[in-house]
């Protein structure tokens, strides 16, 4: 155990030799930084799937044609009107709704912007159920509605779409149509969906005559104790529907939460990765505090042997340079978590305002406590071998050194 006495004996020499002391801080603190910026992110977008896992759309799948080209953009492949009685009719099924989306250029005054609209059946409104939104202001479209429009969220913030925030009762030219602003959604967390407009499905095939009943996506409520079966149940009536065999289908048929399992697994592959960067920077700053105690115990090997003249056990003189690495990691930790939520604060803050409200950071006290003890372990154990070694020494060869 290390007394006061061997910990004053440590300090004093680390604030002595201040200079080398702080490098191999920077260096450890660089690697913690890293992996409590990307842990942080990962885990808030993790928590952030959970939630949705969690929401309304657990109980959803989606179909759609397989194309090359985001909804909207390519119309090449197509649902029908005979896919969704299909899916209508699927044991399972409890409701379905098709949804158009087209890229739509929108006016207001002189500036024009190009997004996407969105047509949908008013009385069975499943896209807002999965993104987990709801109107904060106005009211939502209804049956018959023609010439109305509700806009995401972005449309309320000024310079996220058009200089001036729009309110309720706005006039927007969709499409050389003008519209009138009945609602506002409210925040997705992403600049995309956050600038969709809805209209009514009815409304949509008055404005693109040639899209009608050609479908982007279809939306289904079904059983959640039993999705596998009907996702197959949902396939089978499609091929029918399509008349298509099996192998060949031109769509896909996903749950909502398979769908977000899949970007989940593509994540946690992503912060893998990044962490295992912040694994070799934290492998190359304990290399470098292996480093700086081989030099401090070369530069000590006299004040080793007097020591150990006077009394000093082995394990006294191996203690003393595992606490010098170890407190040196236990410094970079703590300014490394300090640095990381200082970052990823800032970070966060801009990410929200600039539209990605759902990319913020997610803090516990494990995240700092963990970064705090891996740093400090990470210089005791860079530590070990000098230290082991500088325990060994010979009084009268140390006496002895030059």
């Amino acid at each position: 155990m290390i007394n006061k006495e061997l910990v004053n004996y440590s300090l004093k020499h680390i604030i002595h030799r201040k200079t080398r002391s702080l490098f191999t801080i920077f260096s450890i603190l660089i690697g913690i930084t890293t992996i409590f910026v990307f842990v942080s992110f990962g885990t808030g977008l993790l928590d952030y799937v959970n939630e949705l896992k969690t929401s309304s759309g657990a109980d959803k799948i989606i179909i759609t044609p397989k194309g090359v080209g985001a909804p909207g953009l390519d119309t090449t492949f197509a649902l029908t009107e005979k896919d969704l009685e299909a899916v209508r009719k699927t044991p399972g099924v409890y409701e379905a709704s098709a949804l158009y989306y087209h890229a739509a250029e929108i006016t207001k005054g002189r500036n024009k912007k190009f997004v996407f609209l969105i047509g949908s059946d008013p009385e069975i409104s499943l896209i807002k159920e999965i993104s987990n939104i709801e109107i904060i202001e106005g009211r939502d479209l209804r049956k018959g509605d023609k010439n109305r429009v509700v806009l995401g969220y972005n449309y309320l913030l000024p310079e996220k779409i058009f200089p001036d925030a729009l309110s309720l009762n706005a006039n927007l030219e969709v499409q050389g149509e003008k519209l009138k602003v009945i609602g506002f959604l409210g925040e997705v967390g992403n600049p995309q969906d956050d600038s969709n407009i809805y209209i009514t499905d009815e409304y949509f095939e008055e404005i693109y005559p040639n899209s009608s009943k050609k479908y982007s996506q279809i939306i289904a409520r079904v059983d959640p104790e039993n999705i596998p079966r009907v996702i197959e149940n949902v396939e089978s009536k499609l091929r029918k529907s399509r008349d298509i065999k099996e192998g060949k289908e031109d769509f896909f048929v996903a749950s909502f939460e398979e769908l977000l399992a899949q970007f989940t697994n593509a994540l946690n592959y992503i912060v893998y990765f990044v962490v295992f960067i912040a694994f070799i920077s934290v492998i190359v700053s304990a290399v470098n505090t292996a480093n700086t105690t081989i030099t401090s115990v070369l530069e000590r090997v006299k004040e080793i042997g007097i020591m150990k003249a006077i009394g000093a056990k082995n394990s006294e003189v191996f203690v003393i340079f595992v606490f010098e690495s170890g407190f040196l990691g236990f410094v970079a930790g703590i300014f490394g978590v300090l640095l990381g939520f200082i970052f990823t604060t800032i970070a966060g803050a801009f990410l929200d305002s600039s539209g990605w409200g759902f990319l913020s950071p997610h803090y516990s006290w494990q995240l700092f406590l963990g970064g705090i003890l891996f740093a400090t372990l990470t210089g005791a154990i860079s530590g070990i071998i000098p230290s082991w070694k500088a325990s060994k020494i010979r009084p009268v060869k140390a006496l002895r050194y030059e």
